[in-house]
């Protein structure tokens, strides 16, 4: 056990440091969340944002080489907080997609895309795995294309934090490249990143396209029933929580798992990074409940 004092707690004055214990992955309720870095320590309040995770990062030295070289962030519901609207409106507009492109009927579309988020770690992911074939560009232009962009704000406190941290800081998202450049154009946050692991990096447009047979159909009729009691088929898709997703991006943005800290809100995905490896860090922005830990 490490225990190292934290000089900034948004619910004791300064003069009181608050001691923690920094676990594998560090969160505690009611969102709190300590990062020792070696460098810097990180702290912050149920429903603040990312920027107040970091915001001590200059007020804690270490004299110790930094743990870590590298921060991995996801983007959605991580960068920006859940009041945004984002994650909502996404959820509608894959519903919508669901009973208008691929006619399934509307009263089972909320219950079938529950399960598929929960067994897949996305939407997309599911409906591919269970028979559904359909164009990725289209999907994404439905599904992001008509998100309200415009609820999010630029993040100069984020942005400084980032620049003035002498470390590789990475996005690891489920997202397209679109989608995923609008957020951070919004966010005030380009040039942060060294590089962008997005949908389009781990998965190629050509699978989109494939042929619709009698397998397929049958698992088309698939009811939520059986895939909530079952892990169900494979998915082509390549994406968060599963572990080739991670190899994958591991290997293109030369990642060392072992000395990098991971951002996601996500616990399953965090799940997934703690056993290939990772430090980890639990994002709640907003939808943290008790019984989550």
């Amino acid at each position: 056990m490490l225990l190292f004092p934290c000089p900034y707690s948004l619910y004791k004055p300064p003069s009181s440091p608050l001691f923690i214990y920094l676990s594998p992955t560090a969160y505690l309720y009611p969102f709190h969340i300590y990062i020792f870095q070696g460098l810097f320590t990180f702290h912050c309040s149920y429903s603040c944002s990312l920027a107040e995770i970091m915001e001590n990062e200059n007020q804690y030295q270490h004299v110790a080489a930094p743990k870590y070289d590298c921060l991995l962030f996801d983007v959605d519901d991580t960068l920006y907080p859940l009041s945004s609207g984002l994650s909502k409106a996404c959820t509608t507009n894959i519903q919508e997609f669901m009973v208008e492109k691929l006619g399934i009927e509307g009263d089972k579309v909320s219950e079938i895309n529950r399960v598929l988020y929960r067994n897949y770690g996305t939407s997309m992911a599911g409906l591919r795995a269970i028979g559904y074939n359909f164009d990725y560009d289209e999907y994404h232009s439905f599904v992001h294309g008509r998100l309200p962009y415009e609820n999010l704000k630029p993040d100069y406190v984020l942005r400084n934090l980032l620049l003035s941290l002498p470390i590789r800081k990475v996005i690891f998202s489920n997202g397209d490249e679109v989608h995923v450049a609008k957020v951070l154009k919004k966010l005030g946050l380009e040039g942060c990143f060294e590089r962008v692991i997005s949908f389009d990096t781990l998965n190629s447009t050509n699978g989109s396209h494939s042929s619709d047979d009698e397998e397929s159909s049958k698992l088309r009729d698939t009811s939520a029933e059986i895939l909530d009691a079952n892990s169900g088929p494979s998915t082509p898709i390549i994406c968060k929580p599963f572990k080739n997703a991670f190899e994958q991006a591991f290997k293109i943005a030369n990642i060392n798992p072992q000395k990098t800290l991971f951002f996601d809100d996500s616990i399953r995905n965090i799940q997934s990074g703690k056993e290939i490896g990772l430090h980890t860090v639990l994002v709640r922005t907003g939808k943290f409940q008790k019984k989550d830990l």
